[in-house]
């Protein structure tokens, strides 16, 4: 699966990126469940603290990827992908970061507006950020309600051009896989 003409992103990229996956792949199904009817009330609680402070660390492991990558440039595409392509791509890992910052601030807004712990922060003493506010954590649930669609439907489409050039073994997979060594 690895070539070795094709550019690799570093193993602290590789490592990042796989890893803020399976957050984000664990946090969406856990906040689709946790807001089910019908839930026992203790199961509906640790939902609810799995999710939001899996969306801490996913805001934590976001922000670390931009500034990693601003200091770590994506390689070069293999040159078989056409210019179009390239710029598709670019615009949906944009859009990828953007929707995850706005989830992980909408939703941090949310729980401390509505004067909610965040379980995480708290062990660590750290004060809210935003005032508690019935009317901004309204304003950050119906934010977060809203991105997740579009996250959604942007992460099928990251997915699904990663399998098509897995398939394709045309080299551009093989720069993110493995997450870690070689």
């Amino acid at each position: 699966m690895s070539r070795p003409d094709i550019p690799r992103y570093t193993a602290v990229t590789r490592s990042l990126h796989w890893f803020v996956a399976l957050m984000v792949l664990a946090t969406i199904p856990i906040g689709v469940i946790m807001l089910q009817e019908g839930l026992a009330r203790p199961t509906q609680d640790l939902l609810f603290i799995l999710h939001k402070n899996g969306g801490v660390i996913i805001l934590l492991l976001v922000l670390v990827r931009i500034v990693w990558r601003m200091r770590s440039p994506a390689p070069a595409l293999p040159s078989t992908i056409p210019p179009w392509q390239a710029r598709i791509a670019h615009g949906v890992q944009v859009a990828l970061y953007a929707l995850l910052l706005v989830m992980a601030i909408s939703g941090y807004v949310r729980v401390r507006a509505g004067g909610f712990p965040v379980e995480m922060l708290d062990a660590l003493s750290l004060p809210p950020l935003v005032p508690r506010s019935e009317a901004l954590a309204e304003t950050a649930q119906q934010i977060h309600a809203t991105a997740r669609y579009p996250l959604v439907a942007l992460i099928l489409l990251h997915v699904g051009a990663g399998v098509k050039h897995l398939l394709a073994r045309d080299g551009v997979f093989a720069r993110i896989w493995p997450p870690v060594g070689r």
